[in-house]
């Protein structure tokens, strides 16, 4: 038996089926009032990302700011964009961006969605973020650069 903080026992179950014991293990969700601000995270993701699509960081060093399916993506977008950069025969250099404007909100606890506009040499775009509390720590579950 364990001992919670207040003394008092409680049994541990361990999980009994496949479908618990996955449940058990997966990302549990984490309320806002325990994550830091957002903002820095943000702004170093929507860095990241303009990096990885400008050919001078790895999209693996993103790995763990993504959940699955937006690193699926940026993976893919990144190797679209090196086909691209190889084939006009223009090599990979540090993007110069300068983030203009960041709007957030939390629609339920635990999640911000934004839209980081970034200004860059030849245009200006858009960097749409779902973040999550996971773990302690804010995911990108869904990301977008338009």
């Amino acid at each position: 038996m364990a001992t919670t903080p207040a003394g008092s026992a409680r049994a541990f179950r361990a999980p009994g089926d496949a479908h618990e014991l996955a449940e058990f293990f997966a990302p549990q969700r984490t309320s806002q009032h325990a994550l830091p601000d957002p903002e820095p995270f943000l702004r170093n993701l929507t860095v990241g990302v303009l990096e990885v699509l400008s050919g001078v960081r790895e999209v693996d060093q993103l790995a763990r700011w993504l959940t699955e399916d937006p690193y699926r993506k940026l993976v893919t977008r990144a190797n679209l964009s090196a086909r691209a950069r190889s084939a006009r025969g223009v090599p990979a250099r540090r993007p110069v961006h300068a983030i203009l404007a960041l709007r957030s909100q939390s629609p339920a606890d635990g999640v911000v969605e934004s839209v980081v506009v970034v200004q860059g040499p030849a245009r200006t775009r858009a960097v749409a973020v779902r973040l999550e509390g996971m773990d302690g720590r804010w995911r990108a579950t869904s990301l977008a650069l338009l």
